[in-house]
């Protein structure tokens, strides 16, 4: 994982692995270089989680300026813990933006194939997935929520990858981005049934102290082997962002409405700088 402070104070997050590719841009936001306040200070891109939208638009702007991302949009969907996947197509980006809106109700995870489409998901504890397909020149950005990950989404979006676009899971690199670490997730039993009857891979995933705690981490990483991503090709940023809510937010820490952290990806076009 590589930190990155722009002059203006803007504080991003890359994966080592993704930033061998010259051909990608992508990045993880922090709290810090934005406008928002509260518990949506600073730099909080998400329409979704009740901020002011002037901040929010100023916050995109920010990022626009920094990253920087072409077209001056960021494609992000309103997340509900399912597994539906959207792919970013010219069909999709002919819609008018009230289609294009709807269009991202309700998913979980975005594909993409064209350059300088920025695909994102938001994130406040849940686990965000960045994948690149370099076979096939494909992306995808994934918000795995226990309940996502309890329903496999990592490993359907590996596969959704493979049947739609031939992409081969061999050749696949993935990071998986801050989100709260196998510590801090207390969880209850309900929880722990449901990974369970899931039948993951309970020895590996949970421990217990005076509670149950889920690794989201290891459980995605393990969805990801099982789909056939080498370990090698397999980045987990291993920060929680309960236990560092200074530098992320976290709904846990902060309660539900605060602001969220972006993990975003993009395919460089032929002018890119």
């Amino acid at each position: 994982m590589k930190k990155i402070v722009d002059q203006n104070g803007l504080v991003t997050y890359r994966f080592d692995l993704l930033d061998a590719f010259s051909n990608l841009t992508h990045f993880m936001t922090t709290r810090h270089g934005g406008v928002s306040n509260g518990a949506f200070s600073a730099m909080n891109p998400s329409l979704t989680s009740g901020d002011d939208l002037q901040n929010v638009a100023r916050n995109r702007e920010i990022l626009y300026r920094s990253i920087p991302i072409p077209s001056r949009r960021i494609l992000a969907p309103h997340q509900i813990h399912k597994t539906n996947i959207r792919v970013v197509d010219e069909a999709f980006l002919q819609m008018d933006e009230t289609s294009q809106r709807n269009a991202l109700e309700g998913i979980d995870a975005m594909v993409t194939q064209l350059p300088d489409v920025c695909i994102a998901i938001s994130t406040a504890d849940c686990v965000p997935l960045l994948m690149y397909a370099p076979d096939q020149n494909v992306v995808a950005a994934v918000h795995a929520g226990w309940r996502g990950t309890v329903q496999k989404i990592a490993q359907r979006t590996v596969e959704f990858l493979s049947e739609q676009y031939h992409c081969s899971p061999s050749l696949m690199n993935v990071g998986i981005g801050p989100s709260i670490g196998p510590e801090d997730f207390e969880v209850g039993e309900e929880v722990v049934d449901a990974f369970r009857d899931s039948e993951a891979e309970m020895t590996q995933i949970l421990h217990r102290t005076n509670k149950a705690h889920i690794n989201l981490w290891e459980a995605n990483r393990l969805q990801l082997l099982s789909a056939g991503v080498p370990s090698e090709q397999i980045e987990v940023a291993g920060i929680s962002t309960y236990s560092d809510c200074d530098e992320f937010f976290s709904a846990r820490r902060l309660g539900i409405k605060c602001g969220r952290n972006m993990s975003a990806i993009m395919l460089k076009g032929k002018n890119h700088d």
